[in-house]
């Protein structure tokens, strides 16, 4: 089975995928702060345990493929898949899995390695023009053309960083749960409601108008794909979403890999055997 790990900025994710033919199913998804200075010894140590207990073992993993948006992350994980797995990791975006889509924009090594992943995945997924929407700890939108070039995007603060930027900076504001208020008003009576409305509201209002923006920009029928953990908090109180895809970045990392292991291990034509003569 594969491993798949994305290293975020708040989290690494480590799923184990079975990939059999066209299907791809998670078997097991485990997710860690990310700190640049863990080892892989401890990376191996959490790893080990929860594989047990889902009844899987370090041996059930045959290949690993690495996303990372950290860079000081990359050394020790890669560490992890030579020591503890056997083998040398994918780097998703450096060869043999390289992107394989145009990215037109100004500077493309920019390009964070999720979202170039994600937007991989939403077109394996989802045909026509795209706006891919990853709550994370910055939220992202990011935009596809039909031929799956990406085209460019836009960075926001993601909603846990705007509540923790709130509460630091004004002091007598308390630390409140993100959640949907109780009540449709958006006239609290009280203090926390009223942070509760600017939160959440106020970030379903900044998704609507920057979706509504992008979609008048590119002038043609455009689908929304949201993913990250954040993202099904905001589903039932807008219609902004065609779809949830709430591993894509998984998704995305098995379906490069399945593409360089099919390449890997298709021969080329010179290796073909000839045809018998008659």
């Amino acid at each position: 089975m594969l491993l798949a790990i994305d290293a975020g900025n708040t989290n690494v994710v480590f799923a184990l995928v079975e990939v059999d033919g066209t299907e791809r199913r998670i078997r097991g998804r485990w997710r860690l702060a990310t700190d640049p200075r863990r080892t892989a010894d401890e990376y191996a140590v959490w790893l080990s345990q929860l594989l047990a207990l889902e009844g899987f073992a370090r041996t059930d993993v045959t290949d690993v493929i690495i996303s990372t948006v950290v860079p000081r992350a990359l050394h020790n994980l890669q560490v992890l898949a030579r020591k503890y797995f056997g083998g040398e990791p994918l780097i998703a975006g450096q060869a043999p899995v390289e992107w394989g889509i145009e990215i037109d924009v100004d500077e493309p090594r920019s390009l964070g390695a999720d979202r170039a992943v994600n937007t991989i995945a939403a077109h394996a997924l989802h045909a026509g023009d795209l706006i891919v929407i990853d709550f994370g700890t910055a939220t992202t939108f990011d935009v596809s053309d039909y031929r799956g070039a990406y085209k460019g995007g836009i960075i926001a603060p993601g909603i846990n960083l705007s509540l923790d930027a709130l509460v630091t900076a004004a002091a007598k504001l308390p630390r409140i749960a993100i959640e949907a208020p109780a009540s449709a008003t958006v006239v609290g009576r009280n203090t926390v409601d009223q942070m509760h409305i600017g939160i959440y509201w106020g970030y379903i209002a900044m998704i609507e108008g920057l979706v509504a923006r992008l979609k008048a920009e590119v002038g043609r029928p455009v689908k929304v794909i949201a993913t990250g953990g954040l993202a099904t908090l905001f589903e039932r109180h807008t219609a902004v979403f065609d779809a949830i895809e709430p591993d894509l970045t998984i998704q995305g990392l098995a379906m490069m890999w399945d593409k360089a292991h099919i390449q890997r291990t298709t021969p080329a034509p010179g290796d073909l055997p000839a045809h018998p003569s008659n």
